[in-house]
């Protein structure tokens, strides 16, 4: 046995000998530092650089919420929620793809105002040409033509009003804080009468089987399983999709 392993072992210590030796001849590894603290500012340029800064993390934190607040994420996604519960499906599609849905169909809408805002606001930022609070005030005007748009003027009133502040002169002068819940009061109310539309046909066969099977005297069957069917093709010969997909997006025209 001992002759059996002398060679083994003769044949590990060639094998892992020169290794050992390479890496103790190599450099030492070397690590980048990374220091952090605080110094007295020596320009008022390196004060309003951290406040750029500052100003970006803090859009960056808030994306999520912009993105739902001031596009057409709400409508569709509240739009396509109700589809799904006037089909009778609980959890199909999944949330994860009415979300990505909602998602897509948003920067689909929201591709010119995006456009604008490259073309006005971060195109000329990035060139040097404005600076950061020119860049944010050219970025606002697209969105806020956008939100006008899809705003009710009782809506607008109703919070104008509830500001308690001097009734704006125009439509352009009133603040985003008086605007933004405006704009998300009409986008609930448009994406309920919306929901309101797609609930009628399908209550209709609901309606219309459980008659059937009462009068079949079928009264332990449910009758949403047995409409479920139904409603599907309905849904399939008309091109459900493609008719939802297409009057959400004619709506923000």
């Amino acid at each position: 046995m001992n002759r059996l392993l002398l060679p083994a072992a003769l044949s590990a210590l060639v094998l892992l000998g020169p290794p050992r030796a390479a890496f103790a001849q190599a450099a030492p590894l070397v690590l980048p530092q990374l220091q952090l603290g605080f110094a007295q500012p020596s320009s008022p340029t390196q004060v309003a650089t951290g406040l750029q800064i500052l100003a970006l993390l803090t859009v960056l934190t808030l994306a999520p919420s912009i993105l739902v607040m001031m596009t057409s994420f709400t409508r569709i996604v509240i739009v396509l929620a109700f589809m799904r519960q006037a089909l009778g499906m609980q959890q199909t599609p999944p949330n994860q793809v009415l979300i990505g849905l909602a998602l897509f169909m948003t920067f689909f809408s929201m591709a010119p105002v995006g456009a604008r805002v490259h073309r006005e606001a971060l195109q000329p930022y990035l060139s040097e040409q404005i600076d950061f609070m020119t860049g944010l005030q050219r970025a606002a005007v697209p969105l806020r033509v956008f939100m006008l748009r899809q705003t009710r003027e009782k809506d607008l009133a109703l919070f104008v009003r509830l500001s308690g502040g001097e009734r704006p002169a125009t439509v352009n002068d009133v603040p985003l804080t008086t605007l933004i819940p405006a704009f998300l009061t009409s986008e609930l109310k448009t994406a309920f009468q919306i929901g309101f539309m797609l609930f009628v046909p399908f209550l209709i066969i609901d309606m219309v089987i459980a008659s059937v099977l009462l009068s079949l005297g079928m009264m332990m069957l449910p009758p949403i399983l047995v409409s479920l069917p139904f409603k599907l093709m309905l849904f399939v010969m008309v091109d459900g999709w493609a008719l939802l997909v297409g009057s959400l997006m004619r709506s923000f025209a």
